[in-house]
């Protein structure tokens, strides 16, 4: 389980990254850095969590 949701949110974090760098405003590209960093941080506290 804590690899599958693991990859789940890195590719959400990927996402957050695409939209950092590639949005028209500098509101969306903070709305980009949020969701890379809380996503990054979840799947980092996901692989801790369930794979031991």
């Amino acid at each position: 389980m804590g690899l599958g949701l693991m990859l789940a949110l890195s590719a959400v974090a990927i996402i957050g990254a695409v939209v950092l760098y590639g949005g028209p405003t500098q509101l969306d590209r903070a709305w980009g850095f949020l969701v890379a960093i809380v996503a990054a941080s979840l799947a980092v506290s996901a692989i801790h969590l369930f794979d031991g």
